[in-house]
């Protein structure tokens, strides 16, 4: 296979005549990441003729192009250009939202499905969260403390409407690693809240999964039909670069909001933030809590 090479080490590769592949890195850095986002994002908004869709991933990007309307090469002219533009990951800074998510921690609903798959997993007999804890050197109640202690940015959407792959905002000494199971589950409920690798995942709906049960929100993150409060204009509730904050909650609480978001009188705890790389490169610890301040105005 013949590569591209950019300036800044990325390298472009062809996928017939309607594709180019272009790898940014080659393992998850979070500056990567967002420089994908960047790129990305402004390919988007310059509507190109010929460009039929745009799909961002952690440490690449794939776009689809009309080869009538824009030839594949020419597209790679483009493309080196804003990777010249967002040569440096510290200039990158994107307008979204951050939106809180409820949690209960430790839910009996996600420790019986985890349970009932323990010859699929690790340990024979700790539930997900319980061995979350232990491989990252914790207690139980400090991973809840700590998983819950800084937003996550969506940076990849998963396979599943409303299922995005989020990381963590903490400097990496910090992050919380746990292995995915050693073969997927058949059964995830719903709305689970769950961690592989460095990502943190919420399930929109029951179903197979591979990423360690640590809790259970009792409000959607994807209402295809469009008739629950806070999805007016998207199906999903967070897209890529959305910022999500969890916030632990007891199990009466859990029962009080599922049943608000069940009637439509739950509403989402959400607010439009801009995310500068910089400011977090240059303080990891307190910008994140200056992002999630935007929740209480």
């Amino acid at each position: 296979m013949s590569y591209q090479f950019f300036a800044d080490g990325a390298r472009a590769s062809f996928g017939g005549d309607e594709f180019v592949f272009v790898e940014v890195c080659e393992s998850m850095d979070l500056a990567q990441a967002l420089r994908v986002q960047a790129i990305t994002g402004e390919l988007s908004r310059r509507e190109l003729p010929g460009i039929l869709d745009v799909a961002p991933a952690n440490a690449s990007y794939l776009v689809r192009v009309d080869p009538d309307i824009l030839h594949p090469r020419e597209l790679v002219r483009t493309l080196a250009r804003l990777h010249e533009r967002f040569g440096e990951a510290g200039s990158v800074a994107l307008d979204t939202e951050i939106i809180e998510i409820p949690v209960w921690y430790g839910d009996p609903e996600t420790e019986r499905v985890c349970l009932k798959f323990r010859d699929r997993h690790q340990s024979g007999a700790e539930t997900d969260l319980a061995y979350t804890a232990r491989v990252n050197g914790l207690a139980e109640d400090d991973l809840v403390a700590a998983h819950s202690s800084a937003p996550f940015i969506v940076t990849f959407p998963c396979f599943k409407p409303g299922n995005t792959e989020c990381v963590q905002l903490v400097p990496r000494e910090r992050q919380l690693q746990v292995p995915k199971y050693l073969r997927p589950r058949t059964e995830t409920p719903a709305r689970a809240v769950a961690h592989g690798g460095a990502f943190t995942v919420v399930y929109p709906t029951a179903g197979v999964g591979g990423y360690q049960l640590l809790g259970r929100s009792p409000v959607p993150v994807a209402d295809l039909a469009q008739r629950t409060p806070g999805f007016e204009t998207s199906k999903v509730l967070a897209t890529i670069s959305t910022l999500l904050s969890f916030r632990p909650i007891p199990g009466d609480e859990y029962a009080q909001l599922r049943t608000d978001s069940r009637e439509g009188r739950y509403r989402y705890r959400r607010a439009p933030v801009r995310f500068a790389l910089a400011e977090f490169l240059a303080d990891p610890a307190g910008y994140p809590r200056i992002l999630r301040a935007a929740l209480s105005c």
